[in-house]
């Protein structure tokens, strides 16, 4: 039976639903992980780092291969590698071995939101494609959920190990339902002959690095970044050691932020179809998230209730991220598509790499803050680039 082309997206959008769950793990579980591994705050900030530098430069090959072959077989694909990368993770005895696992969470993650996003913008016009573009982001977020307060259960009941478990058979199941529910559709057509496969790579970093798309990666590499790390890495030990919350009550502070991940995509994307202003939008809302940073910090003396305002009115405002996949797509070609928003995921993990390591760094010297404080002044500065750039383009 052939699906409805939204039911198509949902399915796909589930593959990024593990994507969030599997990569937000060690933000709960931090203290145990540092424990059973024997690793210090430094070494955590560059075990979750790995993952999204592997993610990074998974983008090339995952850009030509949705282009080249398709949605389908690249989601299984990923997929497979999904359930492999979860069981090494939930297996690894020491460092080693649980850097291989996030190298393998990385690669498979890396195309998780790519394969719904390229589908919608091949199966509907820009108007739908906005719109959707906000819920698939909406959609995949949820996963968070089970990285927040569940997480924090599972960890106390059976230990962080089970976490990556559940999340490898999450990934089966999602196979299952892609196997079974996505059509087969051949990939975007080209013009003239067929690139090779290094030509195609080439082509998504040159795409990365043109005039076109130049202020959308400046303002995605710390827009990613600032979500994830605070999600994924210096929520939790903000929350536990600096506030003195339980595993559980972060949970649900953290469960609070989550879902204005979920709400915001959508409220992003109608935003910007209703009133336009698409660039005033992202600037505006990753200008705000880098104050609410500072706010954060400086509310370290309050209660609770602080901390859980300032994230979920974050959450809210950095989901204007949602707004690039629609710029992106309407600056290339339909068969760019793959490629263009692979090269915005470059952006999007690369940097998230570059400024896990360095927050790493910080809280080697300042704790806690001034690791959370690196994404707020990388976003201010990625800001004031994609700000300037987009005005020399209109001059």
């Amino acid at each position: 039976m052939r699906l409805p082309i939204p039911a198509v997206i949902v399915i796909l959008a589930m593959g990024h639903v593990f994507s969030n769950a599997v990569r937000t793990v060690p933000a709960l579980a931090a203290d145990v992980l540092q424990r059973d591994l024997g690793i210090g705050a430094e070494a955590l900030a560059q075990l979750t780092g790995v993952f999204p530098f592997a993610f990074a430069l998974a983008m090339l090959p995952v850009g030509v291969g949705l282009d080249r072959w398709g949605v389908r077989p690249t989601s299984l694909f990923l997929l497979g590698l999904g359930v492999a990368g979860s069981v090494i993770s939930a297996l690894a005895p020491g460092l080693g071995m649980m850097l291989l696992g996030q190298v393998v969470l990385g690669m498979a993650c890396s195309g998780m939101m790519m394969c719904p996003l390229t589908f919608a913008a091949r199966n509907m016009d820009a108007p739908r494609f906005a719109l959707w573009s906000g819920i698939t982001q909406a959609v995949g977020n949820t996963g968070m959920i089970l990285s927040a307060s569940p997480l924090a259960l599972l960890v106390e009941w059976q230990g962080w190990r089970a976490g990556y478990f559940a999340c490898g058979a999450l990934a089966l199941g999602v196979a299952g339902l892609v196997a079974l529910g996505v059509p087969a559709q051949p990939p975007a057509a080209t013009k003239g002959p067929r690139p090779s496969l290094t030509q195609d790579a080439r082509k998504v970093l040159a795409l990365a690095g043109s005039r076109t798309l130049r202020p959308f990666m400046v303002l995605a590499f710390a827009s990613f970044a600032g979500m994830f790390g605070v999600r994924a890495l210096w929520g939790g030990p903000w929350l536990m050691e600096v506030k003195g919350l339980t595993r559980l009550d972060a949970g649900h502070v953290l469960l609070a932020y989550t879902f204005a991940l979920i709400l915001g995509p959508v409220l992003a994307g109608w935003a910007a179809k209703r009133f336009g202003h698409r660039v005033l939008l992202l600037a505006l809302g990753h200008g705000v998230a880098a104050l609410l940073i500072g706010a954060l910090l400086a509310g370290d003396a309050l209660p609770a209730w602080w901390d859980a305002s300032m994230l979920v009115l974050f959450g809210f405002t950095l989901s204007s991220q949602i707004i690039l996949f629609g710029l992106i797509r309407e600056a290339v070609p339909q068969e760019q598509t793959g490629r263009a928003l692979s090269a915005n995921n470059i952006a999007f993990f690369g940097g998230a790499a570059v400024l896990q390591a360095v927050s790493g760094v910080a809280a080697g010297f300042g704790g806690v803050a001034a690791g959370l404080g690196t994404f707020g002044v990388a976003l201010l500065v990625s800001t004031a680039g994609f700000w300037l750039l987009m005005r020399g383009r209109r001059a």
